[in-house]
């Protein structure tokens, strides 16, 4: 990360839980999505929804912060690259 980002991680971090949150859904929200949700269509977005109720319903787990943090890691890896 540059200095600026190694800053402003830090003043980050300082923060409440749920202003964090509140950041981390906005910068989320800031990336370009692999499939633009625009994209896709209104059967697919609900096919997606029913997977998830589906899969809460059945008592899968949801993804592990080790495992969505990577995740999070790759994709910034990716859009700064492109």
């Amino acid at each position: 990360m540059s200095t600026a980002a190694d800053d402003l991680l830090r003043r980050a971090l300082e923060l409440t839980d749920a202003e964090r949150a509140e950041l981390a859904s906005a910068l989320l929200d800031s990336l370009t999505p692999e499939v633009p949700a625009e994209a896709r269509s209104e059967s697919q977005w609900l096919a997606e929804i029913e997977r998830r109720v589906a899969a809460a319903k059945a008592g899968e787990p949801g993804i592990l912060w080790d495992e969505l943090r990577k995740q999070l890691d790759d994709r910034l890896a990716r859009a700064r690259r492109g």
